[in-house]
């Protein structure tokens, strides 16, 4: 039983002593509440990225071919004369071969039994639905040219991919704040050459790097700002910096696009204000625990007595001493996320955490998609789609410390899968929606629980990188939901089926997790595999006596 104490002492290693100082210094001090208010700009940042090219690839609704003969008559004259009718409504891919000469004369419309032909001229768009020109208006992305905009969206999340395995090994290799301010930068250049481009594949290229910013450019300063506060806060400020920032990001960005009502004035608003990242270093600290992590324990040292000054408390010396011995002593690693994947518990973890928040992007992103059935413009179905991440998110801050990640994972994304198999069943229109709705608002609880989670069971020195490999599965995994909802054509309810039946599936997952609710994050790849192996499926911490062992074997030789 004291080896086995000796043993646990031995295991939190650095994590306690970090823990330690910041018990001394402050675990929600002057400095850290700084730090939450400077996640401001990033959580708007974040929500500009991910969300900003709906507004500039928007496509009215109502559009038709252009013939230039006809362009000094009125709108509506036009439409009347040059579109065959259709069932329901006006052609918007074909125009009658007709002598507009002739029609111009008479003034009438051709017979309805003359030929069709594809539009030769471009369309016109009646904005109406979208009041301002966006790049599909302007550059005639319809009909056949249609695909050229969920092409770019697509290119997008390729860009997001590349980009969260680069700044992933940036922030693990050089430091988080480096990452921070390259994310940003690159999302900069990439919106604002947006603006210049003329064609199809400039324009896929610029959004490539923009893609290459998503999640990132919010994530190394919600995993730097994680580092520095205390366990008790740290689910408040994981969550209310995203239920706050990002969802007001959300709230504010269909009417910045709205009311600037020009794409290329709409892109400057969002993307030049990132260029002031370049000033984050000088009011961002690194992260001590990734500097012990390289063995830079000066610099950790210094930038914890800018804490004790800024918060006005004292480390007692004993206790700075444990940290820079143990630092000295064990963390000169190059520990990265190649490491996770050559240990069997931590790649099996990262495997986990991937399935889950694949499954909640994808079930989340497919009820977006549904969720159109409102009957509303937009805008306004757009503010009213993101207002359900405050009200979840805050829910989640307020629970998460009592009830625990797996819980908070599990439950929900169970209910949301329940309330999809219902939808699936009920009538469509305001049953379905509500039901839609309530489903997304809990599969979102279940993916911010899941963001706080996966960050706190990997090691330090894998965190950043580990990190953004889960997001950014997550993301791309949200390809596959145009196809979801596309699938209804085989049969009405199968997308919100397949939704229900992932879900469920997919919660069964979070039993093979340790809970972290409490405990200090893992430091190194070692006391990441002691921290996996002592979990238990009931959700008690267990000891591994094998390690016990294989430990105590070790003291006895050296």
């Amino acid at each position: 039983m004291e080896y086995k104490d000796e043993l646990k002492k031995k295991e939190a290693g650095d994590s306690d002593a970090l823990e330690s100082v910041l018990a001394h210094v402050g675990e929600m001090g002057r400095y850290q509440r700084f730090l939450f208010v400077a996640m401001l700009p990033f959580g708007v940042f974040f929500a500009f990225v991910y969300f900003g090219q709906m507004f500039i690839t928007a496509t009215p609704q109502r559009h038709w071919c252009r013939v230039p003969e006809l362009q000094h008559l009125d709108m509506g004259m036009r439409r009347n004369l040059t579109v065959p009718r259709l069932e329901g409504g006006w052609s918007q891919c074909a125009m009658y071969n007709a002598n507009w000469s002739l029609v111009l004369e008479t003034m009438t419309p051709p017979d309805p039994s003359t030929e069709t032909v594809r539009c030769r001229d471009g369309w016109e768009f009646e904005l109406g639905d979208i009041p301002y020109r966006t790049v599909v208006s302007e550059r005639g992305w319809v009909c056949e040219y249609s695909g050229f905009a969920p092409l770019a969206q697509t290119i997008f999340f390729v860009g997001s991919l590349t980009g969260g395995v680069f700044f992933g090994w940036i922030a693990d290799r050089y430091g988080r704040v480096p990452a921070l301010v390259g994310t940003n930068l690159i999302a900069c250049v990439g919106g604002l050459g947006t603006v210049y481009t003329t064609g199809l594949w400039d324009f896929i290229f610029c959004r490539f790097l923009v893609g290459m910013s998503f999640d990132n450019c919010f994530m190394m300063m919600y995993i730097l700002v994680l580092e520095y506060v205390g366990p008790k806060h740290r689910t408040w400020v994981a969550n209310m910096s995203i239920a706050l920032y990002f969802g007001g990001g959300c709230l504010m960005l269909p009417w910045l696009a709205y009311f600037i009502a020009d794409w290329r004035h709409f892109l400057w608003v969002t993307s030049l204000p990132m260029a002031l990242t370049v000033f984050a270093p000088l009011v961002i600290p690194e992260s001590a625990r990734w500097l012990a992590s390289r063995g830079k324990v000066n610099q950790a040292v210094k930038i914890l007595r800018r804490f004790e000054k800024i918060n006005g408390t004292k480390i007692p010396q004993d206790v700075l001493d444990d940290f820079i011995v143990s630092s000295s002593q064990t963390r000169r690693t190059g520990e990265s996320i190649v490491d996770v994947f050559k240990s069997v518990p931590l790649r099996n973890t990262m495997i986990f955490m991937v399935v889950i928040f694949m499954a909640c992007a994808v079930i989340f992103d497919g009820l977006v998609r549904m969720s159109e059935g409102l009957g509303l413009d937009f805008f306004v179905t757009f503010t009213l789609t993101s207002a359900t991440e405050i009200p979840s998110v805050t829910l989640v801050a307020i629970v998460l410390d009592r009830w625990g990640r797996r819980k908070l994972t599990i439950v929900p994304i169970c209910m949301a899968g329940v309330l999809a198999i219902v939808a699936a069943f009920v009538s469509k229109g305001i049953p379905q929606v509500v039901l839609a709705i309530a489903a997304r608002f809990s599969v979102n609880m279940s993916y911010n629980a899941v963001v706080q989670w996966s960050t706190e069971l990997l090691p330090t020195g894998a965190r950043a990188s580990g990190s953004s490999l889960i997001h950014v599965s997550g993301y791309v995994s949200t390809m596959l939901s145009p196809f979801l909802v596309y699938s209804e054509r085989v049969w009405k309810p199968l997308p919100l089926l397949i939704m229900g039946v992932t879900a469920l599936t997919v919660s069964s997952f979070g039993f093979l997790l340790p809970e972290t609710m409490g405990r200090p994050m893992p430091q190194t790849i070692d006391e990441g595999e002691r921290f996996v192996r002592s979990h238990a499926i009931c959700g008690q911490a267990v000891d591994d006596e094998d390690d016990i062992k294989h430990e105590k074997q070790k003291a006895l030789i050296t």
